[in-house]
């Protein structure tokens, strides 16, 4: 037999490239309906259930008409069992063609996605013959890689509306979309972790204000308790070692055009220390890096918990 020899692949055209394309995606009854009217409010041009294999044809429109349609959000559901090879393809498909994009990836546990889709009487899309169960374990084990890969991903269990809408709006809405935006999220690890964290801090190794009978009522909001957590031992230390730290991080984040990232504070009940420190850790990040940096946000997960 002769020598097999393969032509090389032609390489697949560039497209002119759209202000901004995101792909909205995640599991069934986490909340893609919300996001995608938020988005609306915010001034995108949403598309609801396309076939990942429009992608690269709605990227070439939205291209034509970026001045008009600078921002484009996709809304993409599971639709059979052959979605997430389709949509990697299709997402391939336009890294191969030069067009930017980000995936915002939507998810929550499976006990309140069960509560979702019994409140609604509605079947899951993959439950065929079997429980909703069943279908959310399946999509889930379905879009693992796709969540992987996600530029953003939003956990909703413990999200309303409103709240879904403020998180979308963090990440989404502001003007200047080419700074990092660093989310300081205080929690408390007897809920467990927030699931979109980058970065854990556990700052259980601080005194508990909850055994000091005069500030338990108060929060780390308070200043009483803002006082007695800064002022143990350790605590300032730390907070400056650990600014110290982030600064090669934020740069690399920075160079590589990463937009969104999250740091988790936690202590006991998500109370007191963390939230003390998490106030005081964005101060620190904010004076660091100035107006150049990235924008700096607290949000107390478990603030108001008994």
């Amino acid at each position: 037999m002769g020598a097999v020899t393969t032509a090389e692949a032609p390489q697949a055209p560039e497209l002119p490239q759209a202000s901004e394309l995101l792909v909205v995606t995640g599991l069934s009854g986490a909340g893609r309906s919300t996001a995608a009217h938020v988005l609306e409010d915010l001034g995108w041009y949403v598309v609801d259930n396309l076939p990942p294999q429009m992608l690269a044809p709605l990227a070439e429109l939205a291209a034509g008409a970026s001045r008009t349609v600078p921002r484009v959000a996709v809304v993409l559901d599971v639709r059979g069992r052959g979605f997430s090879a389709d949509l990697f393809s299709a997402l391939s498909g336009l890294e191969q063609r030069g067009v930017r994009h980000r995936v915002l990836f939507l998810e929550a546990s499976d006990a309140v996605l069960v509560r979702r889709f019994e409140s609604v009487r509605r079947p899951h899309p993959l439950q065929e013959e079997g429980r909703v169960l069943d279908g959310i374990v399946a999509e889930r084990e379905l879009l693992r890689d796709l969540r992987a890969a996600a530029d953003v991903v939003i956990d909703t269990t413990d999200l309303n509306v409103h709240q879904l809408g403020a998180a979308v709006t963090d990440v989404f809405g502001d003007v200047d979309r080419t700074r990092l935006r660093l989310t300081l999220v205080s929690f408390g690890f007897k809920y467990g972790l927030p699931t979109d964290a980058d970065h854990v801090v556990d700052v259980r190794f601080l005194p508990n204000p909850h055994w000091v009978p005069a500030l338990r009522p108060h929060t780390g909001r308070d200043a009483p308790v803002s006082d007695y957590v800064l002022g143990q031992e350790g605590a300032g230390e730390f907070l400056d070692r650990y600014a110290a730290a982030l600064e090669p991080v934020l740069a690399g984040y920075a160079r590589e055009n990463r937009r969104y990232a999250t740091i988790a504070i936690g202590c006991t009940g998500g109370k007191h220390r963390s939230v003390a420190m998490s106030e005081a850790l964005a101060a620190r990040l904010r004076a660091a890096t100035g107006e150049g940096g990235p924008s700096v946000r607290v949000a107390h997960r478990d603030l108001g918990r008994e």
